[in-house]
């Protein structure tokens, strides 16, 4: 059982060595991935020494069992136990989103509905800085158009995370927040007092650690500049300052305009560029690899409907894991755990499920 663990042991030793090695840190990029490595195996370690552990007190316990009955009280409870830390041991052996550790930059776009959708979408990125802020996380706006009304007919925040380990990293619980997030309440525009659905997208990047990491050739990019314009598309600069880039072999664009310098807003055009290319990379990945393939509970799709917030019955739906609860006041505040807690589990199950199948004869 759990033939492929001392591969991981035998890994995680040979990184605690290179990371005792003061050179190793010479090299930042380097050693952040040696520490992010080194973290997700942290878990594994420990939950195979407890399950070897547990293994070995059973054997002894039921060896001594005949003749001390404490022995056999012990060998009860062990039995009951060790199913939990097998079951432990198995769910970290499954293979992880390699971007599980990464910081992310997060988009919200008002959808259909104008400025109520826009609204919403300032609701929405509201909710996730709440949410940001609970965990101790950072968050940082990037760039956003503001609607006539206030709201965001588009935004991007960057969400920066405190740990090296996969399992708590922003990516591993964010990345599920990617589609559509349709909205049912009462406009403040409605005068009746109709319910109107209205839609935002949401789509969620991993961060590049290191400009290096993805290679950015001056040739295949066409950068255009321009003067930043507020709601309503009157001017708010007299200079070019706004930029837009677009990288000629993906056709992806990316647009900033909120800095007040030319330079700065290349510099977090670039920023969202790298992490658009990283995940532009890892759907190619996912899908000429079966065997990785993407979760069906996590999408990159701002088509595809994945939760619904019906205000008037204060009631939160997850279509994909048929999550469903009546708090969305404190959901709005930023307590996502409970939602996010129904998708990490499906992927799970999702994921174990396709090891069980691939072990199939």
């Amino acid at each position: 059982m759990f033939e492929s663990v001392q591969g991981l042991l035998d890994e995680h030793a040979e990184l605690q060595k290179q990371l005792s090695d003061p050179a190793v840190y010479a090299d930042q990029a380097k050693a952040r991935k040696l520490g992010r490595r080194s973290a997700q195996l942290n878990g594994i370690v420990e939950a195979h020494r407890r399950w070897k552990q547990m293994s070995e007190d059973l054997e002894a316990a039921r060896t001594m069992a005949d003749e001390d009955p404490e022995f056999a009280a012990e060998a009860e409870e062990l039995e009951a136990a060790l199913p939990a830390a097998e079951e432990k041991l198995r769910r970290l052996l499954i293979p992880r989103d390699p971007n599980d550790a990464r910081d992310v930059i997060l988009e919200v776009k008002g959808g259909e509905g104008g400025d109520e959708a826009a609204l919403f979408a300032a609701d929405l990125l509201r909710m996730y800085s709440r949410y940001a802020e609970a965990r101790g996380w950072k968050t940082e706006l990037i760039s956003y158009t503001e609607s006539d009304l206030g709201g965001y007919k588009d935004a991007q925040m960057a969400i920066k995370g405190n740990s090296n380990d996969p399992a708590e990293g922003v990516y591993a619980h964010l990345k599920f927040e990617g589609g559509v997030h349709r909205v049912q309440r009462v406009p403040v525009t409605e005068s009746q007092g109709r319910i109107h659905t209205s839609a935002a997208g949401v789509l969620v990047l991993p961060e590049v650690d290191e400009p290096e990491e993805i290679d950015l050739h001056p040739n295949d990019l066409k950068i255009d500049v321009y003067r930043s314009s507020g709601p309503g598309g009157q001017s708010v600069n007299t200079t070019d300052s706004a930029v837009r880039i677009t990288h000629l072999p993906t056709g992806i664009v990316v647009a900033m305009q909120n800095e007040k310098s030319q330079l700065q807003n290349r510099e977090a055009a670039l920023r969202v560029l790298r992490s658009r290319l990283l995940a532009h990379q890892q759907e190619q990945i996912d899908a000429e690899n079966s065997a990785v393939r993407a979760s069906q509970v996590r999408t990159m799709d701002r088509s595809e409907r994945i939760r619904t917030y019906n205000f008037p019955e204060n009631r939160i739906a997850d279509h994909r894991t048929g999550y469903k609860a009546y708090n969305l006041d404190t959901v709005m505040n930023g307590e996502l755990d409970p939602v996010i807690q129904s998708c990490i589990e499906m992927d799970e199950a999702q994921r174990l499920a396709a090891i069980g199948d691939e072990a199939q004869p």
